[in-house]
This record gives C-alpha cells, sequence and structure tokens, in this order.
C-alpha cells in the first residue's frame, strides 16, 4: 500500500507510490486536481516542497495566472500540425516552413503562456509594438513580415 499524508489542513496530499522511491504532492484548485513530483526521497523534504509549491499555485491563482483552457501554445502545436494539409497545394513546403518557423521564434515567446480567450485584439497589438521594437537587428520587420506572422 502506498504511504500518504496531508499538509495545511487536508489541502495538499503528499503520496508515495508504489515502486517508487520519490513523493508526489496534489491539490484540488480552481477547479482541477493538480499534481507534481517533489523529486524528493525524503518525506520532510517533499512536505516542505509540497507546502511551497501550494502556496506558489494559490499565489497564481490569486494573481490569475491559472487558467483552465487552453493556452496559445497549445493551439499552435494544433495548428502546426494541420496547417500543411490545409494548406497542401496552395502553398509551397518552403512557406509552409517559414510559417512554422515564425511561430516558433515569434509568436510563441509573446503569446506561449497566454490562454486563448486572452489573446484579444489589444494584445495582438502589444505584439505589433514588441515586435517594432525589439528587433535583433535594430531595423523592425516589414509591414508584410508582421501581417504574415498576424493574419496568415
Amino acid at each position: 500500500m502506498a504511504e500518504k499524508h496531508t499538509i495545511l489542513g487536508g489541502k495538499v496530499h503528499v503520496y508515495k507510490r508504489e515502486n517508487s522511491p520519490v513523493w508526489q504532492c496534489s491539490t484540488y484548485l480552481a477547479g482541477k486536481n493538480r499534481r507534481v513530483s517533489t523529486k524528493e526521497k525524503s518525506l520532510s523534504k517533499a512536505k516542505d516542497f509540497a507546502e511551497d509549491w501550494y502556496l506558489e499555485l494559490r499565489g497564481k491563482n490569486a494573481r490569475g495566472e491559472i487558467f483552465n483552457e487552453k493556452t496559445f501554445k497549445d493551439a499552435a502545436t494544433q495548428f502546426e500540425r494541420e496547417y500543411e494539409v490545409i494548406t497542401e497545394g496552395q502553398r509551397s513546403p518552403k512557406w509552409v516552413e517559414g510559417h512554422k518557423a515564425r511561430i516558433r521564434l515569434h509568436l510563441l515567446p509573446f503569446f506561449g503562456k497566454y490562454g486563448l480567450s486572452q489573446v484579444t485584439a489589444g494584445l495582438v497589438q502589444e505584439y505589433r509594438i514588441h515586435r517594432m521594437q525589439a528587433s535583433a537587428t535594430g531595423k523592425p520587420p516589414a509591414r508584410s513580415t508582421i501581417h504574415d506572422e498576424v493574419v496568415t
């Protein structure tokens, strides 16, 4: 039988799975069960980790940083899987690869952590401003480049 302990008044569970030397922790927060490995073999260290993890999660939840929706990164991954098939015969393989590179290099670092409901016209405008200011060469990208990143 696996060992189980509760901390923080029953809000966090610390447990060890059968055939595993490390402790896991779990909690229910913002409508979802959440769990993570503590990567600790010592129960006391695992409890300390679990407490810190839970308090960090509560802080993120209070700041509105925990979402129960797909992120832009999730949608971009799905889009990359579908894009080549959808555009077959309409876009060259070189264009498709370039589009995947634009997503990976520019869109994901900016939008990746946002939930899909947070990607609004205002955030897209912030992205455009960011791209105009944060050019590696010191020269902003062409309007058509930003258009290709945002629209197509």
